[in-house]
C-alpha cells in the first residue's frame, strides 16, 4: 500500500498564501487520485478562520474539466465506481461540509469538497478523490495531534507549514 491518510499541519506562523497554494495542489490536483494527495489538513486554531476562508475563496477559482485543457485544475475521477463512491461519501460526510464545488456534467467529475472533522480518527479509510478533511489543533495539544496522526499506522506523506525551526525539528 503506497497511499494513506496523508496529513498536513499549518500553524499560526505559516504564510497563508503559500499554505493555501500547497493545500489546493496536494488535495485537488489529479482529482485527489494520487497516493500522495493530502487527505486531512490540521490548522492551528488561531489561524483557522482566516486560512479556511482563503481556501474556500481559492477553491472557487479552480477549473474542473477536461484534463487535456491546460487551464484545468481538477479532472475526472478514474471510473464510475469511484464517482459513485465519492458522491455517496460527500452526500453523507463524517462532518459538516465547509465548501463543495459543483461538478460539471458530461463526465465522471466530482466537485472538490472540504469537510470539517474533529481529527484524523474520524476518517475510517482513505478517500481517494478530491475530498479534503479539515481539523484544528491548539499548541497545547500539538503532541496529541502528532500522536493521533501517527496512530493511523499509514500515510505516505506529511506536510508542515511553519516558520518555527524548533517546531519543524520537534514534529519531524
Amino acid at each position: 500500500e503506497t497511499g494513506g491518510i496523508n496529513a498536513m499541519m499549518v500553524d499560526s506562523t505559516a504564510l497563508p498564501e503559500q499554505a493555501v497554494r500547497d493545500v489546493l495542489a496536494s488535495a485537488f490536483q489529479s482529482a485527489g487520485q494520487r497516493c500522495s494527495a493530502l487527505r486531512i489538513l490540521y490548522v492551528q486554531h488561531e489561524a483557522r478562520a482566516r486560512l479556511v476562508e482563503m481556501l474556500a475563496g481559492a477553491a472557487d477559482a479552480l477549473v474542473i474539466g477536461d484534463p487535456w485543457d491546460p487551464a484545468t485544475d481538477v479532472g475526472p475521477v478514474i471510473d464510475t465506481d469511484a464517482e459513485a463512491g465519492l458522491a455517496a461519501y460527500v452526500a453523507h460526510p463524517p462532518g459538516p461540509i465547509v465548501k463543495s464545488l459543483p461538478a460539471p456534467g458530461g463526465g465522471r467529475f466530482i466537485g472538490p469538497a472540504m469537510l470539517d472533522v474533529p481529527g484524523i480518527a474520524a476518517l475510517e479509510r482513505e478517500v481517494f478523490g478530491p475530498v479534503l478533511h479539515l481539523a484544528g489543533f491548539g499548541t497545547s495539544r500539538l503532541e496529541d495531534t502528532i500522536t493521533a496522526i501517527n496512530a493511523r499506522g499509514y500515510g505516505l506523506t506529511f506536510g508542515l507549514h511553519t516558520r518555527i525551526d524548533e517546531r519543524v525539528e520537534r514534529i519531524t
